[in-house]
């Protein structure tokens, strides 16, 4: 378990600091660029993805904290979920904390990503992509354990 959780804090670690790092870089240095499919462009979000709930942009730094508390607090309560999950707990961790920074820091998330190919899409940024990598992990893991049950189920009848 100690391996474990030592693991999940520097994927935290590393992976919260090249986002604050980055996002330094567009907040304080002149980072735009333009390209063709996609575009690196400075943009505050005062709302959560796609800018919902921006009405609550004051707040929603607090929301946001009680809710990585009542995570933390789950977690302490369930540490086999810890242990299942780990690597894709630290990722998440660090996105989510990385944006809450954000708000703390600069009144709103910075993002940068903006793809324009064919169709304008939300701009994001490095941690929101650290997010759905976790996301997308923790679905393959479920997926992969449903298998594993059904095969298992199958073999005993």
């Amino acid at each position: 378990m100690r391996k474990k959780i030592n693991l999940a804090v520097l994927i935290f670690a590393v992976f919260f600091i090249i986002s604050q790092g980055v996002k330094y870089g567009f907040a304080h240095f002149d980072w735009n660029v333009e390209g063709p499919y996609m575009s690196l462009q400075l943009a505050y979000n005062y709302g959560v993805a796609f800018s919902w709930f921006s009405f609550l942009a004051e707040y929603l730094k607090y929301i946001q904290l009680a809710m990585v508390t009542a995570g933390v607090i789950y977690l302490f309560k369930n540490k086999d979920v810890f242990n299942d999950y780990y690597i894709s707990i630290g990722l998440l961790f660090a996105g989510g904390l990385s944006n809450i920074l954000d708000r703390f820091t600069y009144g709103g998330v910075v993002d940068f990503f903006y793809w324009h190919y064919g169709f304008n899409f939300a701009i994001f940024n490095f941690a929101d992509v650290i997010i759905n990598i976790a996301v997308a992990l923790i679905i393959y893991k479920q997926i992969k354990q449903s298998i594993k049950e059904k095969k298992e189920s199958k073999e005993k009848k």
